[in-house]
């Protein structure tokens, strides 16, 4: 069955199984990221026992065996073998890391990541054994020694980077601080290295000061990063640590080589201080971490809870959505069926059976065409729907005769009343121009050119009352008028005809039955050209025979329009609008656009070279008589001559028909 042929019953219980799908979809994704939450959580729980424990046990045996070898850089006496049993601690928590990294139970909860940072930590451990023969034989110095040693410690922490999964935000949070916590260590145990060497040197070169002071620099704003993250039991101890007298005086200490160099005012009290507070560090860190692993396992454990829960309550939940939906269904789509029935009735025969009668101009009856619609069943809402369907067709039906009503009514004025002014417009022309050829008096006779001009005005506008109406205008001529004398004639209907130049046309001439339509149409148009551009400014008038017909451009200099509103104005004359009372402001839009579609000529508005605007109108070859006599004299019982006229009006803001 194709789509467009579903039935309703089929559609609804599609409906209905939408959303019980995704309520099945959202249980399956809200147990799935539950479970998912818990074997991550359990995932971190692993990688801190099997991984993390023990790569901090070997960060601090790196840290150790670095501090012996930058003292023993410093130095010409042997140390006693106290880097000797470091260096074996450190091979020690090399080979413990190893085993615990690799096991079974680690690899299983290792990611690509994790990986990549061990396979670089192993990498870098390879390096010990160059690092400590170069240090055994003096060919290194402390501070580079100190760098290398660190290159290894940078790659372990990078790592253990790695190490923090914890899928809970304000876990993850407070894990994340406290391996900042954990990196600032490494950069107070650089400085111990650093400087133990060189109290022992009792020199500070100008690189090692600068160095040391990035050391104090990056330890403090780490520090202070990692505490912000932390909750208050989780600081607490470790803001007691930075209160005490102790802390005080290493930043103390610290101050002292970074702004004088060389070794602090109480070098000697320096290595015990740094290494008492870098071991209460490191306890309150270990203390610290478990704690958040204690945590770790009681939210794993509220996720079992809610992964119960959940999964106990969506499934309840799907089953009865199923069951409601099912019993639910069957009884709307017999309602929706029968409404479904009433619908197909009013669109494919009611409304097309009253369309059709107001287009013949046949009466209706409103209560036989549009009856209230019976529905049975118990659904409130579709008795509902029905009762308004029915009062959408009968207001529908009754806006539909009264528009067609109203419309026709308006139609009739507008005609009458225009046939009424044509009619008395036209016996006025005529006793203009008796009066006219009776009178010699040069004033007078100029005074009876203009009210005879604005008569020819008031004629056209009669004219346009006629065209919106639907009727042809009334006047017509039985000859061909050439092209020239028709522009003419359109230019003797505008106010301001003395701004308007008329370029030599081609030889062409319109059929008879459509100049006095052409003529309106051009006198619209020109009268627009010569309100909407300054007073100073002239109109140009252009014709010739192209290659789809006559072409007649009038062209003003005025302001112009934007792009928008030029489109928009296209699209009207090219999709004449239907006639709307209320768009008073458009009527010359409409007559022209009405002209142009009643002839099948093209009106395009564009851009003129000089800012303003030039209307283009295409008259097709059916109305053009391209071989014709030059002579060919006008109408006798019409006259296309210009008529003087003085008036003239400001332009305004833009075109507007």
């Amino acid at each position: 069955m194709a789509p467009q042929n579903r039935t309703i019953r089929f559609k609804l219980y599609s409906l209905l199984s939408l959303p019980i799908v995704a309520l099945i979809v959202l249980w399956v994704f809200m147990t799935g990221n539950l479970v998912g939450d818990f074997f991550d959580l359990r995932r971190a729980v692993t990688l801190f026992d099997q991984v993390a424990t023990p790569a901090g046990v070997l960060a601090a045996h790196v840290q150790q065996e670095r501090q012996l070898s930058a003292i023993l850089l410093s130095g010409d006496s042997p140390d006693g073998g106290r880097l000797s049993a470091t260096r074996a601690e450190t091979d020690r928590a090399v080979v413990l890391f190893h085993q615990r990294a690799t096991s079974l139970e680690a690899q299983s909860a290792t990611g690509p990541e994790v990986t990549a940072g061990l396979a670089e930590l192993e990498r870098q451990i390879h390096r010990l054994g160059a690092l400590r023969q170069g240090v055994d034989g003096r060919a290194t110095n402390r501070l580079k020694s100190i760098q290398e040693y660190t290159k290894i410690q940078d790659s372990l922490y990078q790592m253990y980077d790695q190490l923090v999964t914890v899928p809970d935000l304000a876990l993850y949070r407070k894990a994340n601080g406290l391996q900042t916590v954990v990196r600032s260590r490494e950069l107070l145990s650089q400085e111990d290295a650093l400087l133990s060497g060189a109290i022992l040197q009792n020199t500070l070169s100008d690189e090692e000061q600068r160095t040391f002071a990035q050391m104090v620099a990056g330890r403090r704003l780490l520090l202070d990063r990692g505490l912000e993250a932390l909750d208050t039991e989780l600081r607490r101890p470790l803001d007691d640590l930075l209160a005490s007298a102790d802390y005080k005086r290493l930043t103390t200490m610290e101050n002292q080589v970074i702004t004088q160099g060389g070794a602090p005012q109480q070098a000697a009290a320096w290595q015990p201080l740094a290494g008492t507070l870098g071991s209460r560090i490191d306890q309150l860190v270990t203390g610290r971490a478990k704690l958040l692993n204690e945590r770790t396992d009681a939210t794993a454990s509220g996720i079992i809870a809610e992964v119960v829960v959940a999964a106990g309550l969506g499934l309840v939940a799907i089953l009865m959505a199923v069951v409601l939906s099912a019993r639910l269904g069957r009884g709307l789509a017999g309602e929706l069926a029968h409404l479904r029935s009433a619908a197909i009735d009013l669109a494919d025969v009611r409304l097309p059976r009253v369309v059709a009668k107001l287009r013949d101009s046949e009466p209706v009856d409103v209560e036989s065409e549009a009856p209230p619609i019976l529905v049975t069943g118990t659904t409130l809402e579709v008795r509902d729907v029905a009762q308004a369907f029915s009062t959408v067709r009968r207001t529908a039906v009754e806006a539909a005769v009264g528009q067609a009503d109203l419309r026709k009514g308006v139609s009739l004025v507008f005609r009458n009343l225009a046939r009424r002014n044509q009619s008395l417009l036209h016996r006025q022309l005529t006793q203009l121009d008796a009066m006219q050829r009776k009178t010699s008096a040069p004033d007078a006779l100029a005074d009876l050119f203009r009210l005879d001009h604005l008569t020819t005005r008031m004629r056209r506008q009669a004219e346009g009352l006629i065209i919106l109406s639907g009727a042809p205008a009334g006047r017509a001529w039985r000859k061909p008028v050439p092209m020239h004398d028709v522009v003419r004639g359109a230019v003797a209907e505008v106010e301001d005809y003395t701004r308007v130049t008329v370029m030599p046309m081609s030889d062409a001439a319109l059929i008879g039955t459509a100049v006095a339509d052409v003529i309106h149409m051009l006198a619209e148009l020109i009268e627009n050209a010569t309100v909407f551009s300054p007073p100073s400014t002239r109109v140009n008038i252009r014709g010739e025979l192209v290659g789809r017909g006559f072409a007649v451009e009038v062209e003003d200099r005025g302001l112009g329009m934007n792009d928008e509103d030029r489109a928009e104005l296209n699209h009207r004359l090219v999709n004449p609008p239907e006639f709307d009372l209320a768009d008073s402001d458009r009527l010359g839009l409409f007559v022209v656009s009405q002209l142009a579609d009643r002839h099948n000529a093209k009106v395009t508005l564009r851009r003129s070279p000089y800012g303003g605007t030039t209307a283009v109108v295409l008259l097709p070859h059916d109305l053009i008589i391209s071989d014709v006599d030059e002579d060919l004299p006008p109408d006798p019982d019409h006259d296309l001559d210009d008529r003087p006229a003085t008036a003239e009006r400001a332009p305004g803001p833009g075109w507007r028909m």
